[in-house]
């Protein structure tokens, strides 16, 4: 209401009483109030919340052919997975995307059953290494081979990955034609600490070679409101909330 006031009594003459409502204002005053006022909601009902995921724990694997690791979640990795569905399913999410990678459909599949909804599969959402031959989790990593998981902590990647500008402009294109399709809607993303990454440097305008700021915990949840207009909000970074009283579900890298 201070809005509505400040509007009116600035075209309110010195020594008439100051309308404090719209309707005791004159009806041209009337009709530029609400359509300002309508534009504020319009603006405000426009914002696309994102609500990232990331997958759970996956197994650790290396193929002898070369072929992809693609590793499924671990026994708890599901635990994790559930987990997080179980909270995310009090939201009102309107719409749920996946990358296809197994870890990321694995975790996805409990939210599809809670929320009722089918999860549109994207390519473009993988993670950097989907092609790579072996899968080694990031905890296991630090323990086995510290220094290259110094390397990687610190964002310098294994040159046998994609190109990591393809990648990335691949995923910031991918997430910012959701934004697009999903005009006032709460859309649910599974997929990778790599995305979720990348999608955070777009946001907050890092460099693409240098992308992996945050740590993001195995089935946490990221927050991004976006507009219309092209606004990127960061609200929160790797929500664990849903682990409260499962200690044990709670892996660091």
């Amino acid at each position: 209401m201070i809005l509505v006031r400040r509007a009116i009594c600035s075209t309110v003459p010195r020594g008439k009483k100051k309308a404090s409502k719209i309707s005791e204002c004159s009806p041209d005053r009337q009709q530029r109030l609400l359509s300002h006022f309508g534009a504020l909601n319009l603006l405000r009902s426009s914002k696309v919340e994102l609500i990232f995921v990331r997958h759970g724990r996956p197994e650790h694997i290396e193929t002898s052919d070369g072929s992809p690791a693609d590793p499924p979640l671990a026994e708890i990795g599901h635990q994790q997975a559930a987990a997080v569905a179980r909270w995310l399913s009090e939201e009102k999410i309107d719409y749920l995307y996946s990358s296809p990678m197994r870890r990321a459909r694995q975790t996805a599949m409990p939210l599809e059953e809670l929320c009722g909804l089918v999860a549109n599969v994207r390519e473009e959402i993988s993670e950097f290494d989907r092609d790579s031959s072996a899968y080694v989790p990031m905890e296991v990593l630090k323990e086995v081979n510290r220094p290259a998981w110094e390397r990687f902590a610190s964002g310098q990647m294994s040159e046998s990955f994609r190109s990591l500008t393809t990648w990335s402009s691949d995923v910031v294109a991918a997430l910012e034609e959701i934004v697009e399709h999903h005009a006032g809607q709460r859309v649910g993303v599974v997929c990778h600490g790599g995305v979720i990454n990348a999608y955070l440097a777009h946001c907050l305008k890092f460099n693409s070679d240098a992308f992996m700021k945050f740590d993001v915990d195995y089935s946490s949840v990221t927050r991004v409101l976006a507009s219309s207009q092209g606004h990127r909000s960061v609200r929160t970074v790797n929500e664990t909330t849903h682990f409260r009283g499962s200690p044990h579900l709670s892996i660091r890298d």
